[in-house]
């Protein structure tokens, strides 16, 4: 049986849709994880470009931004779980080059910037209670990796009661196959899965400077 027909007939690859205020989330686009070198690939420089205009129109709404970071002590104070499973993270401290947020996407005043240590963007980093203090309804969520960082941050998303958007072509991953496999999943179960000019096609003009 086709793999969408068993979801279909589970009643799974629903819909939560887009509600009244949209907050954007740029999971860890920093250098380090578009540079092939270090912890990136093609499909995450790509991804990065294409959320430029995203990020414009949110800008240009008013709607709320926060960016994410993955940082550790340089003296290894807080390395963590994560931190040993990966030794690369342990390079990306405060000052290193590979951690900061590519110069495509670098933050404006009122755009909060959040230092995590570990794969959620909402985990133990208040990311939450922001979004919600501002009216935020919707999480929309883009950056890297699709089958990590983003995954985990989308799943916290809906555990926090957020309606959560993934963009398509504004998330990537140092292989096509996680890639794919895991935008698959997250459309079944836990968010709405669709390419960034068709969310801004569908994003509610009542929402700008709301």
């Amino acid at each position: 049986m086709d793999k969408h027909a068993i979801y279909r007939h589970q009643g799974l690859g629903g819909t939560s849709g887009i509600g009244r205020r949209c907050g954007l989330v740029l999971v860890d686009f920093v250098n380090g994880f578009v540079d092939f070198d270090q912890l990136g690939g093609p499909h995450i420089e790509a991804a990065a470009q294409a959320t430029v205009p995203l990020l414009a129109a949110f800008r240009r709404a008013q709607l709320p931004v926060a960016h994410t970071r993955v940082v550790f002590e340089a003296d290894g104070s807080n390395h963590n779980v994560f931190a040993l499973r990966v030794p690369p993270l342990q390079k990306l401290t405060e000052d290193a080059p590979g951690s900061q947020i590519v110069p495509a996407l670098t933050p404006v005043p009122g755009e909060w910037v959040i230092r995590k240590q570990s794969a959620s963007a909402f985990f133990e980093t208040g990311l939450a209670g922001w979004l919600h203090q501002r009216g935020v309804d919707t999480a929309v969520i883009v950056g890297c990796t699709t089958s990590g960082c983003v995954r985990a941050s989308v799943v916290d998303s809906m555990q926090h009661n957020f309606r959560t958007v993934v963009i398509s072509d504004c998330v990537g991953d140092r292989a096509l196959e996680p890639h794919e496999a895991n935008l698959f999943d997250m459309q079944q179960k836990y968010a709405d899965v669709m390419t960034r000019d068709d969310f801004l096609g569908r994003l509610d003009a009542s929402q700008k400077g709301a």
